[in-house]
């Protein structure tokens, strides 16, 4: 057996990978990250690897031919993620130019290679298909994800090893927490509740009324479970949706997550009219600069994803927030 690159593995998702690697008596792994932000470092605490590399020193490893016929293969997960970074230069050679490079490697090599793209690059669109028609993204962090994939779709037909990209739509779960802003709408409700008491939602925009904007939530649990499956089926290729398939509104995961601290707490599950009724959420102004820059509805199409034999049920928002915040209460108290 050789290694598996985890690139972003001190991140949120590449942690949950390399954990998930771990599950299965993987512990070959070469962890690679950018650790300039050194608050992600505790997700690795837990994990089993064989080394880490920096980012940088990494590429210039790579290029030098070291782990040469040893690699089973590279899991991308390093991106910046930061939708509203506006340094469009930086977010192209960070995820973009990266991601190219690795993947020319893996060509070369015939090395399996799987990497995060994002449902951004569906944008303002209404219909979430693995499909370019579909595909119209509202910022730079998008149109780097976007343009990777249209290189993605070029090399398909002819490549050597596996290549599967997965548009994460909104995933929440352990590991978030460093991601400050960027963090999952799940964790920052939960961290509201606690500190004030209550949960602040968006009021009514683009056509929807108050809280009730809804995004595909999906699990870490589940996107962990959907790349483990892509690493035992090597003849698997493609760009694939990996969301529940379900869109729900914002006020369920605020329900979920009041809830979750109120479980810990020993006291009694609330409706959404219960919990309006008692004020538990605030419904606030839509802030202008995220006008015109956010999807106010999102649902992925999974129809690619079952026709390759995925056929596991993904957690609801309910089941996913739940189990998700009430160990984070736990580990807090």
């Amino acid at each position: 057996m050789g290694y598996y690159i985890v690139t972003g593995a001190a991140g949120f998702i590449g942690s949950n990978l390399v954990k998930g690697l771990n599950q299965r008596g993987v512990h070959d792994i070469i962890a690679v990250d950018n650790l300039t932000q050194s608050s992600k470092f505790p997700n690795l605490v837990d994990c089993e690897i064989a080394d880490y590399f920096d980012k940088q020193a990494f590429l210039e490893r790579l290029a030098a031919g070291a782990w040469e016929g040893e690699i089973e293969g590279i899991l991308h997960q390093g991106a910046c993620s930061d939708t509203m970074e506006a340094d469009g230069r930086y977010m192209m050679e960070n995820n973009y130019r990266y991601s190219v490079a690795l993947l020319d490697y893996c060509a070369e090599e015939a090395v399996p290679f799987l990497y995060a793209s994002s449902a951004a690059v569906y944008g303002g669109g209404r219909v979430f298909r693995e499909d370019r028609a579909c595909e119209r993204p509202l910022n730079v962090y998008g149109y780097s994800k976007f343009l990777f994939d249209q290189v993605v779709r070029r090399k398909l037909e002819d490549a050597s090893a596996q290549i599967a990209g997965f548009r994460y739509f909104n995933v929440y779960g352990p590991g978030e927490a460093h991601k400050g802003r960027m963090a999952s709408v799940a964790l920052h409700n939960y961290n509201q509740y606690r500190e004030h008491g209550c949960v602040r939602l968006f009021g009514a925009h683009d056509g929807y009324g108050a809280g009730l904007q809804a995004r595909d939530f999906v699990s870490v649990e589940d996107v962990v479970k959907v790349n483990m499956f892509f690493l035992e089926r090597p003849e698997a290729s493609g760009i694939f949706n990996l969301g529940t398939g379900r869109s729900q509104p914002f006020n369920d995961v605020a329900c979920a997550a009041i809830n979750a601290c109120r479980a810990v707490a020993g006291e009694t599950a609330l409706t959404l009219a219960e919990i309006l009724q008692r004020k538990l959420i605030e419904y606030i102004d839509f802030p202008e600069a995220l006008k015109g820059k956010y999807q106010s509805f999102t649902q992925a199409d999974i129809a690619a994803l079952r026709a390759v034999g995925y056929g596991a049920p993904f957690l609801t928002v309910e089941q996913g927030v739940a189990r998700y915040l009430e160990a984070l209460s736990k580990v807090a108290d």
